[in-house]
């Protein structure tokens, strides 16, 4: 009985961890040389980014956001629809505008980040789609913070967090 217990408690912490968890695989080198074309990064959805880390957010389409943001709660076939980006957060609501490092920013009229957006650039700034060309992004269009899994442990792009997930 006890044993029953314990396999369908750990049984529901992993379904529950899992769902917040998403893998995603990079296209492209604009976050070079921190992550690489094929790279594979497990996501984590739902806490809002925070200056430096690395999150995956909606690409928008002719400038715009496709459909309605992807409910955290959203199943794996609401984020295979989209497309992805892999960025770093530069600023969050109530920072500067980062204006000398976006140029889309430059003659926005106010001088902090307004709520709920963002400011997201890529690391390889020569090849990357990001803030620099389309401005603020949404936060609400963020799927989640980038976790990166190398032998010996879980990392997010500023160093280790924890065990590896399998």
């Amino acid at each position: 009985m006890l044993g029953s217990l314990a396999v369908g408690g750990l049984t529901a912490a992993l379904v529950a961890l899992t769902r917040g968890l998403v893998m995603v695989t990079v296209r492209g080198t604009s976050m070079w040389p921190a992550f690489q074309d094929g790279d594979r990064v497990l996501v984590r959805r739902g806490p809002h980014p925070s200056v430096g880390q690395v999150v995956v957010a909606e690409r928008p389409v002719a400038g715009e956001w496709p459909g309605r943001p992807v409910r955290t709660e959203a199943g794996a076939d609401a984020v295979r629809g989209r497309e992805w980006l892999i960025k770093r957060v530069a600023a969050v609501a109530g920072d500067p505008v980062p204006r000398d490092r976006a140029r889309s920013l430059a003659r926005v009229p106010e001088d902090r980040v307004p709520p709920g957006k963002l400011v997201l650039l890529g690391d390889n700034r020569k090849v990357s789609f990001d803030s620099r060309e389309v401005g603020y992004f949404p936060a609400d269009r963020v799927l989640g913070r980038v976790l990166f899994g190398p032998v010996g442990g879980v990392r997010d792009a500023r160093g280790p967090i924890g065990p590896a997930v399998p």
